[in-house]
């Protein structure tokens, strides 16, 4: 089974527990104002590899993954774009015994994305925004399908880690992320939440490509403001996760 893949990072820390192997995968429906990779957006860029020979490789690092508590992590761009590559590496895994994550905007069909959701092990479900006005004109789609497939995935009892990404004067409104957190109270499967402070390193290639990046005059957000989105969580007894938590 072929797919394009944009990049791999072989020991990655952030993107699930323990040391993961990271794919990232090629083509996302989304045109988030701040992507650090916009070079992922187009579906017929990257390199073209196989399964077979990716699962060579990534048990190259099971031992890294065992002593940690690791595996490998699908990424993006928005990997479910490339459905069928990504449902038979995820299967390859398990054969192998290596726990799975995906990491996905959920802007996808749930009938379509059922047979790939039987070999994972986690979600990182990235939630741009609650307000429905902010996440259209952020991201370019409507939220309702990230939505129901969060309550899918509670009903079928799949671990999530929620993300957010912090942006002032956009995703920062308080009642905003009090309604995010009250939504999120109604799911049993969210084991994690982690704020993402804004940031422009991915600006380059916005220009490089010739995009317009939106965002240039944007600080990052303040010690205080994410203090404060943080609060909001806790107040619910979510599982907030990070510094000064």
């Amino acid at each position: 089974m072929k797919g394009r893949v944009h990049s791999i990072e072989t020991c990655g820390t952030v993107d699930g527990p323990g040391i993961r192997f990271i794919l990232f995968m090629q083509g996302c429906p989304l045109r988030c104002q701040y992507c650090h990779n916009p070079d992922t957006w187009e579906s017929n860029g990257g390199e073209e590899m196989d399964t077979e020979e990716l699962i060579k490789e990534i048990v190259k690092y099971k031992p890294y993954m065992a002593s940690s508590g690791g595996g490998i992590t699908i990424s993006g761009g928005e990997p479910f774009l490339q459905l069928e590559f990504v449902t038979d590496l995820l299967k390859k895994c398990k054969k192998q015994g290596i726990n799975t994550a995906v990491d996905t905007s959920g802007f996808i069909s749930i009938e379509k994305v059922k047979p790939a959701l039987d070999y994972l092990d986690l979600v990182l479900l990235d939630i741009k925004s609650f307000n429905p006005e902010i996440y259209k004109d952020l991201t370019g789609v409507p939220i309702d399908p990230t939505l129901k497939f969060a309550q899918y995935l509670n009903e079928r009892n799949i671990p999530v880690w929620i993300r957010y990404v912090l942006v002032p004067n956009i995703t920062d409104n308080l009642q905003d992320i009090e309604n995010l957190a009250q939504f999120l109270t109604t799911l049993e499967n969210v084991e994690r939440i982690d704020i993402l402070p804004f940031h422009k390193m991915g600006e380059f290639k916005w220009e490089e490509l010739g995009y317009d990046y939106k965002l240039k005059d944007t600080l990052e957000p303040t010690q205080k403001s994410i203090s404060d989105t943080q609060n909001v969580f806790k107040k619910y007894n979510l599982p907030i996760y990070g510094e000064n938590v």
